[in-house]
């Protein structure tokens, strides 16, 4: 699966001597043009990530956006399952591990956010996670959800399968990420101030 998220990076940066002088405008009246168009724009976007607009990328700059992605969704997949195993029954929970956990998925995440172009957009909607004042019960919980958030944004068609053309799918991806994003930074508020008690 991971091998298939670098492929995205790699089919959506085919010509790395090609210049453009920005993304292609999008056509709002059909709505299968408009998904084409939305790709069409991501892919315009990573193939100048973090160039100069006109200068394409070139192979040794995307080898290492690649291999940055693919490390941080190892290591976000890493954490996932030693949060899973960290709020297994009869375990205490240790609320510095999750503070540092939680911060680092919220790091890692907002990266691959950044560099897949996979910010919400106005048809989108919002996403805004909110975690109250817990206890240890009610932190396991947030834990679960923050786990079944990485596990549905993992596991989307559009992540699994680059060559998908899916806009429920993308937008699903771009919300699950979201959520990630926000439900890890409340975690870990929330453990330190309970880390504290």
């Amino acid at each position: 699966m991971l091998t298939r998220l670098a492929l995205i990076l790699f089919l959506a940066a085919p010509v790395f001597a090609q210049s453009s002088s920005g993304p292609p405008p999008i056509d709002r009246r059909n709505p299968d043009r408009i998904r084409q168009q939305d790709m069409s724009s991501r892919e315009w976007q990573l193939r100048n990530f973090g160039t100069q607009p006109g200068q394409p990328m070139d192979r040794r700059q995307l080898e290492a956006l690649m291999a940055q992605t693919e490390e941080d969704f190892n290591r976000i997949l890493t954490l996932h399952n030693e949060i899973a195993r960290a709020i297994a029954p009869n375990h205490e929970i240790d609320y510095r591990f999750v503070s540092d956990a939680a911060a680092e998925i919220k790091k890692r995440a907002g990266r691959v956010q950044s560099t897949l172009f996979l910010h919400l957009t106005e048809e989108d909607g919002k996403v805004s996670e909110k975690l109250e004042d817990s206890n240890d019960s009610q932190m396991k919980d947030a834990l679960v959800r923050l786990c079944n958030e990485i596990r549905n944004f993992v596991t989307n068609p559009m992540i699994e399968n680059p060559n998908t053309v899916d806009a429920q799918q993308l937008t699903k991806a771009r919300r699950d990420l979201e959520s990630v994003i926000q439900l890890s930074g409340l975690i870990k508020k929330q453990a330190d101030k309970l880390s504290h008690r």
